[in-house]
């Protein structure tokens, strides 16, 4: 688009990186981008195999499975993978959400071809012995109690129990205890060969790595896939429109402040731009402190120490949150702004100077966010696993065309100030 002389005030993009989508004869996706200018590659593999794809008696096996993964293959010792990449100066980790799990390591780029085969190894010809399934478990079941521990989690849980309730959303990306305890090796091996095959996994590589380099090793290092198995089915009914409002109180020992959150169903990447409006939406009200809610609730009137509002990209459904820490007597009044200041985001003008102030946040949080090998190989496979790895670059262009009328109809069609999902924290009285 042209940009107009009033949006001068905002950042200039940056220079679209040069990567590139290649699919491979196996069927695995490569995503390469070269950075010479760097002196080491990351390797990030993201897999189509998170929370949604478990049937639900399986509740917590992806999480459970990204444990065992690193317990080796017939070939590759337990420990053995995290020596060669540690013992070279590299790190690797790995991560479950709803949507996929991913694998990652950084290496320097001369040692990349004896780290990769690894990583390729593990992951597809994991071995997932009987007797390291059961001791590997112990210590998933410790993270699950370890959970409780975690205020924040337990608030985030609790609302999303509220509004997911007919979606794997809705639930524990750790798991729940008791069926974990009834799930065997036999179903994880079940659940790694079906989901583990190439036409569900995206490989990129980013950093001093050229093209010719990154087919090679990649066709290399992930060749040797296992036979599919067929894990039993899954399905589960879009969430309906909320109607109502949901809430819920937990009561937690040593809880200094109060704490609500407050959620609101947003669109999947079935609506790319609206849930790009939900995020300047999110900075609107509660992106800093001259935002909204902020100067309103905290600076003005003082009736909450901190308020933050956020936004969760996800496939389905995104999550939209507002969350605060307060004074036990003051949550009705609070309630009652919020509600108020989203209605007014629907009905009355929004200022250009106020919307271009945000875009402008946002854009420098784009920026910042596509600085390092690291975070250019995340952000490219996730928008990969979601759809199409070259949406992400959609990002900044999306955010600059919005008009304020734009913010009010998205405002309008995502957050209803009558109905929403609000999960309470207080302190347990003795």
């Amino acid at each position: 688009m042209v940009l107009s002389t009033r949006n001068q005030s905002i950042p200039p993009l940056m220079t679209s990186p040069k990567f590139q989508v290649i699919e491979l004869p196996s069927g695995l996706t490569l995503i390469h981008q070269q950075i010479s200018t760097s002196s080491v590659v990351v390797a990030d593999v993201w897999v189509d195999g998170g929370v949604t794809n478990e049937p639900q008696s399986w509740s917590g096996m992806a999480h459970f499975l990204e444990h065992m993964i690193f317990k080796g293959t017939a070939n590759v010792l337990p420990g053995e993978f995290d020596y060669v990449v540690e013992n070279s100066g590299g790190c690797a980790n790995a991560a479950t959400s709803y949507d996929y799990v991913h694998y990652f390591l950084v290496t320097a780029s001369q040692y990349l071809p004896q780290t990769l085969p690894y990583l390729g190894e593990i992951l597809l010809q994991a071995h997932i012995p009987d007797e390291e399934f059961y001791l590997e478990r112990d210590v998933v079941l410790e993270e699950i109690r370890s959970s409780d521990d975690d205020y924040d989690w337990l608030a985030l849980q609790a609302l999303s129990n509220l509004m997911y309730q007919n979606h794997p959303y809705g639930r524990s990306v750790l798991g729940d205890e008791s069926l974990l305890l009834n799930n065997t090796p036999n179903q994880m091996r079940c659940f790694h060969k079906t989901h583990y095959q190439p036409e569900r996994m995206s490989v990129v590589l980013v950093g001093d790595i050229t093209e010719k380099e990154a087919i090679s090793l990649t066709n290399n290092s992930f060749s040797n896939f296992t036979v599919r198995s067929e894990c039993p089915p899954v399905s589960f009914d879009s969430e309906p429109p909320m109607v109502e409002i949901r809430r819920k109180q937990l009561f937690l020992p040593r809880l200094e402040l109060s704490k609500f959150i407050m959620g609101w169903s947003g669109p999947g990447i079935d609506d790319f731009v609206g849930a790009i409006a939900l995020d300047l939406i999110s900075m609107i009200l509660a992106g800093g402190r001259t935002s909204r809610l902020v100067r309103q609730l905290r600076e003005e009137k003082q009736i909450v120490l901190d308020i933050g509002c956020d936004f969760s990209f996800q496939k389905h459904s995104s999550l939209f949150t507002i969350s605060a820490y307060f004074e036990h007597q003051n949550l009705a009044e609070i309630e009652h702004l919020i509600r108020q200041e989203i209605y007014n985001l629907q009905t009355k003008p929004i200022t250009d100077k106020e919307i271009e102030i945000c875009k402008k946040a946002l854009l420098h949080d784009y920026i910042f966010s596509t600085e390092t090998p690291e975070q250019l190989a995340s952000l490219y496979c996730y928008y990969q696993t979601l759809t199409n790895a070259h949406l992400s670059l959609q990002y900044p262009h999306t955010v600059r065309s919005f008009t304020p009328q734009d913010i009010q109809r998205y405002a309008s069609i995502y957050l209803c100030p009558q109905y929403y999902s609000i999960c309470e924290v207080h302190e347990q009285k003795c």
